[in-house]
Protein backbone atom coordinates (compact mmCIF):
# COMPACT_ATOMS: atom_id res chain seq x y z
CA UNK A 1 0.00 0.00 0.00
CA UNK A 2 2.51 2.40 -0.45
CA UNK A 3 0.16 4.84 -2.69
CA UNK A 4 -1.74 5.30 0.68
CA UNK A 5 1.32 6.06 2.74
CA UNK A 6 2.62 8.04 -0.06
CA UNK A 7 -0.67 10.03 0.03
CA UNK A 8 -0.84 10.59 3.83
CA UNK A 9 2.84 12.48 3.18
CA UNK A 10 1.43 14.37 0.63
CA UNK A 11 -1.51 15.59 2.82
CA UNK A 12 0.71 17.22 5.62
CA UNK A 13 0.56 20.66 4.16
CA UNK A 14 -1.03 23.40 6.29
CA UNK A 15 -2.58 24.74 2.58
CA UNK A 16 -5.21 22.06 1.99
CA UNK A 17 -8.59 22.09 3.00
CA UNK A 18 -10.10 20.59 6.36
CA UNK A 19 -10.35 17.28 5.84
CA UNK A 20 -9.09 16.53 2.59
CA UNK A 21 -6.02 14.26 4.12
CA UNK A 22 -8.91 12.20 5.60
CA UNK A 23 -10.86 11.94 2.24
CA UNK A 24 -8.14 11.05 0.15
CA UNK A 25 -6.48 8.21 2.15
CA UNK A 26 -10.72 6.63 2.51
CA UNK A 27 -10.51 7.35 -0.85
CA UNK A 28 -7.75 5.36 -1.80
CA UNK A 29 -8.46 2.98 0.85
CA UNK A 30 -11.59 2.25 -1.01
CA UNK A 31 -10.58 1.48 -4.02
CA UNK A 32 -7.68 -0.51 -2.45
CA UNK A 33 -9.87 -2.53 -0.67
CA UNK A 34 -11.57 -2.90 -4.13
CA UNK A 35 -8.46 -4.11 -5.83
CA UNK A 36 -8.83 -1.30 -8.05
CA UNK A 37 -5.08 -0.22 -7.51
CA UNK A 38 -3.83 -3.74 -8.00
CA UNK A 39 -1.50 -4.57 -11.00
CA UNK A 40 1.15 -3.00 -12.73
CA UNK A 41 0.16 0.87 -14.15
CA UNK A 42 0.33 0.61 -17.65
CA UNK A 43 -2.31 2.99 -18.80
CA UNK A 44 -1.46 6.27 -19.72
CA UNK A 45 -4.12 9.17 -19.71
CA UNK A 46 -3.16 12.33 -20.97
CA UNK A 47 -5.10 15.74 -21.22
CA UNK A 48 -4.76 19.01 -21.50
CA UNK A 49 -6.48 21.05 -18.17
CA UNK A 50 -6.69 24.40 -17.16
CA UNK A 51 -3.92 25.71 -14.91
CA UNK A 52 -6.26 26.72 -11.96
CA UNK A 53 -8.73 23.87 -12.04
CA UNK A 54 -5.41 21.91 -11.77
CA UNK A 55 -3.60 23.62 -9.05
CA UNK A 56 -6.73 24.57 -6.95
CA UNK A 57 -6.87 20.40 -6.76
CA UNK A 58 -3.03 20.52 -5.58
CA UNK A 59 -3.68 23.02 -3.05
CA UNK A 60 -6.71 21.29 -1.73
CA UNK A 61 -5.33 17.72 -1.63
CA UNK A 62 -1.67 18.40 -0.73
CA UNK A 63 -0.73 16.13 -3.70
CA UNK A 64 2.16 17.68 -5.63
CA UNK A 65 2.33 14.82 -8.55
CA UNK A 66 0.35 15.05 -11.79
CA UNK A 67 0.14 11.56 -11.75
CA UNK A 68 -1.40 10.94 -7.98
CA UNK A 69 -4.05 13.56 -8.23
CA UNK A 70 -5.19 11.65 -11.24
CA UNK A 71 -5.34 8.62 -9.15
CA UNK A 72 -7.22 10.17 -6.45
CA UNK A 73 -9.53 11.83 -8.95
CA UNK A 74 -9.92 8.49 -10.76
CA UNK A 75 -10.33 6.50 -7.58
CA UNK A 76 -12.79 8.47 -6.39
CA UNK A 77 -14.89 8.31 -8.92
CA UNK A 78 -14.51 5.06 -9.43
CA UNK A 79 -15.95 4.27 -5.57
CA UNK A 80 -18.33 7.26 -5.10
CA UNK A 81 -21.55 6.28 -4.04
CA UNK A 82 -24.76 6.74 -5.85
CA UNK A 83 -26.72 8.70 -3.52
CA UNK A 84 -27.50 11.35 -4.71
CA UNK A 85 -28.77 9.83 -7.71
CA UNK A 86 -30.54 7.52 -5.79
CA UNK A 87 -32.00 10.15 -3.90
CA UNK A 88 -33.47 12.28 -7.11
CA UNK A 89 -35.04 8.94 -8.17
CA UNK A 90 -37.32 8.79 -5.45
CA UNK A 91 -38.55 12.01 -6.66
CA UNK A 92 -42.74 11.47 -6.43
CA UNK A 93 -42.37 8.41 -4.46
CA UNK A 94 -44.14 9.51 -1.54
CA UNK A 95 -48.35 9.89 -2.43
CA UNK A 96 -48.73 13.90 -2.26
CA UNK A 97 -51.29 13.08 0.11
CA UNK A 98 -49.48 11.72 2.90
CA UNK A 99 -48.90 14.05 5.66
CA UNK A 100 -45.43 14.64 7.17
CA UNK A 101 -45.92 16.43 10.33
CA UNK A 102 -42.90 16.55 12.77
Amino acid sequence: MPRIAKARRANNKSQRSPGASRKVHDVLMMAEREGLLRGERTKIIRGRMPEALVSEAKKRTGIESDTDLLEVALANIAVADNYAEWLLSRRGAVDSEVQLEF
